[in-house]
């Protein structure tokens, strides 16, 4: 399923033209199929393969300034969706009518598919690798190919899509010793390939650090977020540059472009062409473009779509994305990256004399104020450089804004975590408080 299946279909074009015809001014499609192929292993053996289609198609036109939208799910007929959209129309708010006009690029497609083959070997070789060193252990993990390709076209003369392979993994290992219950998950996502071996070690490494499970650090302690934990922090930070926020008078980052609102040691910016999450046009059809949001600390610019970005004086930054298909483009990342540093995750370790690391988590932030207390869902404590065992029953708060400007350190370790590229990092300031046996 390649791009050139929307260029041969009219559905689009049709749409388009009874809506004009039907009385309408202006009127927009944003189409989107997607064909997934999972495959499910579940306590170590393969379980099931499957193959999943989805087909959705958004009209959203405009009559006497009146916006109506409709949505539709696989088959579709054009006559009944502009007759819903119109409908619609009238009982809603008349807007000014602002869209994307006169270019139509065909971009190439991103990513390759691999057969289910290739996904079901790379599970048996995940699974095999861990067992092969603790057979105990039990293994559930998914693996999935998954193409979507995305079309918006309207009456000002747009018309752009493009096709996107991504690949997935999910591992989750348990073990059960005695009384004492563990669970460790970690996951890929890539473009072409993926990399068992490498997954397998990750979750080896953290059944090594589990052998024992030992009292938490208490009071205030460096804290260590792995690359996979560390997102939590990102998710408060995104919020605060979003364009809306910014003029709800809700970003504590208000009025501080060009100050300095986190430490030295950070960049944090926008790359449309890194990792599997990479686009090359938002929902509203501009095309993406890199933007450095934090630069060395200092607050650089905010992202929004083009709705924000005209009350805000400024010109979108291609962030226009849709939250569903029944809803309008809003300000959203698509790819938020955290530019590594230079020092390994075992030597971040080495240099904590007494701290936590924090790997999986329970909970998480308290929205865009920045408070959080989380769980420590797994963890370990380091004592003079070295992880020394699991702990339990452990909780750590604090304020995000806070511990990213008391930065210790940044390491060179980073990952994807859902569309966050972020390294592991370690930071102060926050309590920990814990149950000793």
């Amino acid at each position: 399923m390649g791009s050139e299946n929307f260029s041969q279909d009219t559905l689009a074009e049709q749409l388009l033209e009874l809506a004009i015809k039907s009385g309408a001014e202006a009127a927009e499609v944003y189409q989107s199929r997607s064909l997934s192929r999972p495959v499910f292993f579940e306590a170590n053996r393969l379980k099931q393969i499957e193959s999943s289609e989805s087909d959705g198609t958004a009209l959203r036109l405009w009559r006497d300034g009146r916006p109506g939208l409709t949505v539709a799910y696989g088959s579709v007929c054009p006559q009944t969706m502009v007759e819903r959209a119109l409908a619609l129309s009238r009982f809603t708010i008349p807007e000014s009518v602002d869209l994307v006009k006169n270019y139509q690029p065909n971009y190439p497609d991103i990513g390759k598919p691999v057969c289910l083959e290739v996904l079901v070997n790379w599970g048996k070789e995940a699974i095999a690798l861990i067992r092969d060193v603790y057979p105990d252990v039990v293994c559930n993990s998914d693996w999935e190919c998954d193409v979507e390709t995305t079309r918006l076209s309207n009456t000002a003369g747009l018309d752009c899509y493009y096709t996107d392979t991504t690949l997935s993994s999910y591992m989750d290992a348990e073990w059960v010793k005695g009384d004492d219950f563990l669970s460790v998950a970690d996951g890929q996502t890539q473009r072409d390939v993926l990399h068992p071996q490498k997954l397998a070690n990750q979750i080896l490494q953290r059944l090594n650090w589990s052998l024992n499970n030992v009292p938490p650090p208490m009071g205030r302690v460096p804290v260590l977020f792995t690359s996979k934990a560390a997102d939590m922090l990102w998710g408060t930070v995104q919020a605060a540059l979003n364009g809306k926020r910014i003029l709800e008078l809700a970003s504590p980052w208000v009025e501080r472009l060009g100050q300095q609102v986190m430490s030295s040691s950070l960049t944090l910016y926008q790359d449309p062409q890194a990792g599997p999450y990479s686009c090359p046009f938002d929902d509203e059809g501009i095309p993406t473009t890199g933007v450095v949001f934090i630069q060395n600390g200092i607050l650089q610019n905010f992202y929004c779509d083009r709705t924000t970005g005209q009350k805000m004086g400024i010109k979108t930054t291609g962030n226009g994305f849709r939250p569903s298909f029944g809803s309008y483009p809003s300000p959203g990342l698509f790819n938020f990256l955290i530019q590594p540093g230079s020092t390994s995750l075992q030597k971040l370790i080495a240099q904590m004399d007494e701290g936590l690391i924090v790997d999986q988590m329970l909970g998480g932030g308290n929205g865009i104020s920045g408070d959080f207390s989380i769980n420590v869902d797994l963890g370990y404590r380091v004592k003079n450089g070295e992880i020394i065992g699991r702990v339990k029953d452990t909780m750590v708060a604090g304020n995000v804004y806070t511990v990213l400007k008391q930065l210790v350190a940044l390491g060179s370790d980073a990952d994807w975590n859902g569309s966050c590229y972020t390294p592991s990092l370690i930071v102060e300031g926050l309590s920990t408080i814990g149950k000793v046996y």
